[in-house]
């Protein structure tokens, strides 16, 4: 697998993920500048903490409507909405009906992601226990970028690792210590 520059890290999860990612996100290094973008599957009608549980060394941030994507930030799709990005490289927040059982879902901001960056984008999708995200790191891989899914023996729940590999040629799936270590090593 061939390490390149990417201008956009996108992260998807659901349940078992958040110690994953919690992790990845503790180990990103200072010196990489590349913005990250997470969604989550979480509870729509109840009070989330979730930036503050992922605890990064990074500010978290959940994104406004039509905000700009920016270097070095870390972004989380709001809770109860999609989060897509737009030709402009800005955020657009989308209360239409859930997808995959989902709001946000992996699949809508992974595709519109694919749209945007096209071959300088990178998608994570970790464990999860639906097939969020299957769709849209196919986008991913369709348009140039690099998809690497969670090693389905490492992942808590295998449905979302295994749905990407299922429809789509191309990912990579790897444990979390060599997912770090690709991040890192990003020239």
């Amino acid at each position: 697998m061939k390490n390149k520059k990417y201008d956009i890290i996108t992260i998807g999860g659901s349940a078992g993920s958040i110690a994953v990612l919690s992790r990845i996100l503790d180990e990103l290094p200072d010196y990489v500048q590349t913005p990250v973008v997470i969604v989550l599957h979480r509870l729509r009608n109840v009070q989330s903490e979730m930036g503050r549980l992922l605890s990064s060394k990074r500010r978290i941030i959940e994104p406004e409507d039509k905000e700009a994507v920016k270097a070095r930030n870390i972004y989380l799709a709001p809770q109860n909405y999609h989060l897509m990005l737009e030709a402009d490289k800005t955020f657009m927040l989308d209360y239409s009906e859930l997808v995959n059982y989902s709001r946000p879902s992996i699949d809508m901001t992974f595709s519109s992601v694919a749209e945007v960056y096209g071959s300088s984008a990178l998608a994570i999708l970790l464990s999860g226990a639906n097939k969020d995200g299957a769709k849209g790191m196919r986008d991913i891989i369709a348009a140039g970028g690099t998809g690497i899914v969670q090693d389905p023996a490492t992942a808590a729940f295998v449905a979302m690792p295994l749905a990407a590999l299922e429809i789509s040629k191309g990912i990579h799936a790897l444990p979390v210590e060599d997912i770090i270590k690709f991040i890192i090593n990003e020239p």
